[in-house]
């Protein structure tokens, strides 16, 4: 429920502070005196876009307020989710600076005007008149059947599956053109990994091939060089031999002295040393294979080493060896990314057959809600001057699962008699349209989650007794919600609990907008201005006594 509001430098607003209370409450005043621009205030809190262009002091920022009752609205939760400040009697303030940039508080704590529509949604319902277009609106149709039908959660409960499956649905449409793609390039990377894989290659292996091949190619002269230094080392005049002789020689005399001794030891290891490399020479010698076959083999698996680094613009055998692995992986992914196919095509089925049950027991619902919709809705706007009217709310099965699941809603009305019901735009008249809205939110509205409705001129082309009962309905409305309507016609404003009027200021050199509530005596006053072309007369004054006290 809206308890008070506060608007400051909003269009011919200077400074404006009012409480509102329960019940019904009505605002009256002259045309151009600013009702429209108090509700566009309201508006602000909302969550609606603001326009610099509506400041009345260009210099100083615009600031709207609206204190609201919500303990009775079961929101604690959605403000600990949002990890806000909860009060029962929670603060909405809407900032508009000098520059143009907005800032939205809920409980002094900055939201987003997303978050900010998001609670005001479950706290106001503001119907102006130009929103009776909206009972042609298919969604606004649908909503008001599954209101009445009691299955607001259970509808947007399936809506929720149903964008999560569609969701799905192109994730499977983008997976299966990546598949797509991925096919055409499959044979393309398997041919590529099938010639790595089966040159079989191995780390370090061309370093061994090439130097096998320098041996190879240079054996003849390796195996001279080699046998030349074997003779060198083991023959009678060779190294290994002198080495033995001077060994000999100073061994008879390494006692004397600790120098001969070290000189003795240091030959001695030396001639060891000769001794083994010379049967280490001779041994590579003996092995030096002079095979041109063997050379042959080595040049191919080198050269198809080579064409593959060039191939793949590698440098090196790891290299190749990366390239195939990474081919490898590509590969894997496209079998992963079938699998991942096949479980994203389950999911969807799995999601689908569950949307299906519950679209069908909401139809189910629906079907059964349309009658008794229908009736009320007759039983409304025959007090409201149209005892021959037919309303019908038409339901249509459809083939495939939609957002609305498998239903289209549509009204069809005719307000006199014998008349072809038909969609509602093609057959009503401005008053009867509002008629029409007035006994749908009538019903709707008490069972909603909602606090308050603020109708803004509803009554348009109504006057006299429907005008009455049109203030009647809002009246009884108001024993479950806070109902604010802005009226031009007495017979409303006579209904209301409280009466606030608007009215115009002006100087010479400004014009400032105020509402203010009235008494009992300033509500006679201003019905019987209603009631009244120019001068106020005693009968006008008389009459609006009539209205307040029936």
């Amino acid at each position: 429920m809206l308890t008070h509001i506060s608007i400051k430098n909003y269009a011919l607003i200077d400074s404006l502070e009012v409480d509102f209370s329960k019940g019904f409450s009505v605002v009256t005043g002259e045309t151009g005196a600013g009702k429209s621009i108090i509700l566009g205030a309201l508006s602000l809190i909302l969550g609606q876009r603001a326009d610099v262009q509506s400041f009345k002091d260009k210099d100083k920022k615009c600031v709207i307020e609206g204190t609201f009752d919500i303990a009775s609205l079961q929101l604690k939760n959605f403000f600990i989710s949002n990890e806000l400040d909860y009060d029962p009697k929670s603060i909405l303030r809407r900032e508009i600076s000098v520059s143009g940039k907005s800032r939205a508080f809920i409980n002094d704590t900055p939201v987003n005007l997303n978050l900010l529509k998001e609670i005001t949604v479950k706290l106001v319902d503001i119907h102006s008149q130009h929103k009776t277009t909206s009972l042609q609106d298919e969604d606004f149709q649908l909503e008001v059947l599954d209101s009445f039908a009691g299955l607001d959660n259970e509808f947007w409960e399936y809506r929720r599956g149903f964008s999560t499956w569609m969701g799905l649905k192109r994730d499977l449409k983008q997976q299966e053109k990546e598949e797509e793609k991925a096919r055409s390039e499959q044979d393309f990377y398997q041919f590529q990994f099938d010639e790595l894989a089966e040159a079989n290659l191995q780390a370090g292996e061309q370093e061994e091939i090439e130097q096998e091949l320098e041996v190879l190619n240079h054996a003849g002269e390796i195996k001279t060089r080699l046998n030349n230094s074997v003779r060198l080392l083991s023959d009678e005049q060779g190294l290994v031999e002198k080495l033995a002789l001077l060994s000999n020689e100073l061994k008879s005399i390494h006692s004397y002295k600790k120098e001969f001794n070290d000189f003795y030891n240091r030959i001695e290891s030396n001639y060891l040393d000769i001794q083994d490399i010379a049967r280490e020479i001779e041994r590579f010698e003996e092995n030096i294979d002079m095979d041109p076959n063997r050379a042959d083999e080595l040049n191919e698996r080198l050269n198809l080493i080579y064409q593959l680094q060039q191939k793949h613009r590698c440098d090196s055998v790891d290299g190749l060896i990366e390239v195939k692995l990474d081919y490898e992986r590509k590969l894997s992914s496209f079998s992963s990314l079938e699998d991942g196919i096949k479980r994203l095509k389950k999911e969807i089925s799995k999601i689908e057959k569950s949307l299906a049950q519950k679209a069908q027991l909401i139809s189910e619902k629906r079907q059964l809600a349309k009658v008794d919709l229908e009736k009320e809705v007759l039983d409304v706007i025959k007090d409201l001057g149209l005892p021959k009217a037919h309303f019908i709310v038409e339901i249509k099965s459809l083939d495939e699962l939609t957002e609305n699941g498998i239903d289209q809603v549509g009204f069809l009305f005719n307000a006199n008699p014998g008349g072809e019901a038909m969609e509602v735009s093609r057959v009503a008249s401005g008053g009867e349209l509002s008629r029409l809205m007035l006994a749908i939110k009538s019903i709707v509205a008490g069972k909603k989650l909602l606090s308050t409705i603020i109708f803004d001129e509803i009554d348009s082309g109504v006057s006299g007794e429907i005008a009455g009962k049109m203030g009647a309905i809002m009246q009884k409305m108001a024993g479950d919600l806070q109902i604010i309507a802005i009226t031009h016609l007495p017979q409303i404003a006579a209904r209301g609990d409280q009466h606030y009027l608007v009215y115009k200021e002006q100087s010479e050199d400004s014009t400032k907008t105020h509402l203010k509530k009235l008494s009992d005596d300033d509500r006679i006053v201003e019905i019987a201005k209603m009631l009244s072309d120019a001068k106020v007369s005693l009968s006008a004054v008389e009459t609006a006594r009539e209205l307040l006290k029936n």
